[in-house]
């Protein structure tokens, strides 16, 4: 298995990182003076609705001359983009001032679609030599004034400022003349004359270099501050709770181990109370078990594919605006890795003596549903099946046995009455909460990212809030663990995994937060986009940290049991 996680490391490094998302035509970005050098316009859409977004000509912009759509890798469609030949002429180091695009008469309709787009703070996105650009489509007028009075705007004259070091482009900026503007607030048709002016400079910063502008969001001092105040929260947060459970567990274990060797001789004379007392059904195999083993299996494969992805980062892959790189990571790693969920979910559903191990890897291969586009149901069925198949055969043929320190009886053992905030739920709520609180602050910053328009680069500290996250999962669901069995319940398998998997959930509530209290997403579209991926996100994080949750209480478990003498 070493082998195969190795060989899918460097298959997925080699295959993103020869990945070249919106990849000029001049492949080494170097012209010459009058050169065309290419432009693309890629998307429109509501400033505050980040994934709402619609083709650029889908607004009655000037057409360019010969409208050519650029080819896009599977990572730029799934990021939505749909790149197409802009109408401006942007030849190298050639400057230009106040160039007609086109004349128009906007129609009632057309109008009206701009008047709705300007009402909704629509930004369009072009690429220039694969440097993104951003500008607003136009303005409202809104001092002094009820909404019925407002005054909408459309901006006719667009500069280009461009920076050059030699031959190369280093930077592009977008400005918009509130001079000269079309008003669209009555329903008529207008006359407008697009311009566009181009100015070209000098600069000293190489080439190298010139994405750094875009990192700096992410890195400005008082952003850093709270990053790392996170970081001091959260190690603070491991530090409280690992001490309190090392001192806490070892004294009560140690009591408890000295308790059961001393009274061995007497223990059929004693009222069976306590942990030891249940060890003939504390390795009884969990209801479900397929189902078990193939949310094991899933939860494996993503805990595998977020490392990768984590590595990936840290070793500069995904840099900013390298768009489409990260989607493209996700698909190539998913499908290259569903052999540990194969081999994962079989090789465990085997131990726990199941036999009906296809309908297994058929419910792991169904756990976490993949899209329905064609290249991704392409590579779900030439590679991700077949990996899935052969990881089960591998793990089904390990011949390994459920490692158990001590016999399991024949009848189940009955367990007592348990106070109600020793249920599922409350313990869940308690196992979700600590780990939630050492994440939450960098929570933010990361949807800011995802549904927003700030950059996410720091990866290293999210990398160590990742880690610091599965230490807490880890220790609070032992201690949970711990708990259940010394109130003599000894059917902990599906409680650990739910505890473990429960900071999910916390994650989807604090949705419901970022989205009505730190955003200003609204609409329908901007909703169910919101939700329903991060219902899948955070299903992917319940299944990660269940399988975490539970490793770490199998270990736990298994350790307190060979330590003590069982018949």
């Amino acid at each position: 298995m070493e082998r195969t996680i190795l060989a899918v490391l460097v298959i997925a490094t080699l295959v993103v990182c020869g990945f070249d998302p919106v990849r000029s035509d001049a492949s080494d970005h170097r012209y010459k003076e009058g050169e065309q050098v290419p432009l693309y316009a890629n998307k429109v859409g509501p400033f505050h609705n980040p994934s709402e977004t619609y083709r650029y000509f889908d607004l009655p912009f000037c057409l360019p001359d010969h409208l050519k759509e650029k080819k896009e890798a599977l990572g730029e469609v799934l990021n939505g983009d749909r790149l197409v030949s802009a109408p401006y002429q942007l030849d190298f180091l050639r400057d230009k001032d106040s160039e007609v695009v086109c004349k128009k008469k906007l129609t009632k309709e057309e109008v009206a679609r701009f008047r709705s787009a300007v009402k909704k703070d629509y930004y369009f996105q072009m690429y220039y030599d694969d440097l993104p650009i951003w500008g607003f489509i136009g303005k409202v007028d809104k001092e002094g004034k009820e909404p019925s009075e407002y005054k909408y705007y459309l901006f006719k004259h667009i500069h280009f400022d461009i920076s050059y070091n030699k031959d190369r482009v280093i930077e592009i900026n977008v400005r918009t003349d509130p001079n000269t503007l079309a008003d669209l607030t009555e329903d008529q048709e207008v006359e407008v004359e697009f311009l566009y002016t181009v100015k070209w400079k000098e600069t000293n910063i190489p080439f190298e270099k010139r994405m750094d502008k875009y990192s700096r969001p992410s890195s400005l001092p008082h952003h850093l501050e709270i990053h790392w105040f996170s970081i001091i929260n959260s190690c603070v947060t491991v530090l409280l709770l690992t001490g309190f459970l090392a001192t806490i567990l070892m004294r009560v274990l140690k009591n408890d181990f000295v308790k059961y060797a001393h009274d061995e001789e007497a223990a059929e004379d004693q009222e069976e109370t306590g942990w030891k007392y249940i060890h003939g059904d504390v390795f009884r195999y969990p209801k479900y078990k397929s189902l078990f083993a193939a949310s094991l299996g899933s939860g494996s494969q993503l805990f595998t594919l977020t490392v990768f992805i984590f590595l990936l980062a840290l070793v500069g892959v995904f840099y900013p605006y390298n768009r489409g790189a990260l989607f493209t990571a996700l698909v190539v790693i998913y499908a290259l890795t569903s052999g540990i969920a194969g081999y994962t979910a079989a090789s465990f559903y085997c131990q726990l003596e199941g036999t009906n191990w296809v309908r297994n890897l058929l419910l792991t291969g169904s756990a976490l549903p993949f899209g329905t586009i064609v290249v991704i149901v392409l590579i779900w069925t030439l590679v991700t099946s077949p990996l899935l198949v052969l990881g089960g055969i591998a793990g089904k043929n390990s011949k390994a046995e459920f490692q158990a320190p001590c016999r399991t009886t024949k009848y189940p053992r009955e367990i007592p009455p348990l106070p109600w905030y020793r249920g599922a739920i409350p313990q869940m709520a308690m196992a979700g909460f600590l780990p939630f609180s050492a994440i939450y602050i960098e929570l933010y910053y990361i949807f800011a990212s995802v549904w927003g328009h700030r950059i996410y680069t720091i990866y290293s500290i999210l990398f160590i809030v990742f880690i610091i996250l599965l230490i807490v999962t880890a220790f609070i669901t032992v201690a949970l663990t711990y708990f259940q069995l010394a109130a003599e319940d000894h059917e902990w398998w599906w409680r650990s995994f739910l505890c473990g998997g429960s900071t999910g959930l916390f994650i989807y509530a604090y949705c419901l937060y970022y989205y009505f209290a730190r955003s200003d997403m609204s609409g329908f579209m901007q909703t169910s986009f919101f939700f329903g991926y991060m219902a899948c996100i955070c299903y992917g994080f319940f299944l990660m940290l269940g399988t975490v949750g539970f490793r770490a209480a199998l270990l736990f478990v298994r350790h307190i049991y060979r330590s003590i003498k069982c018949e």
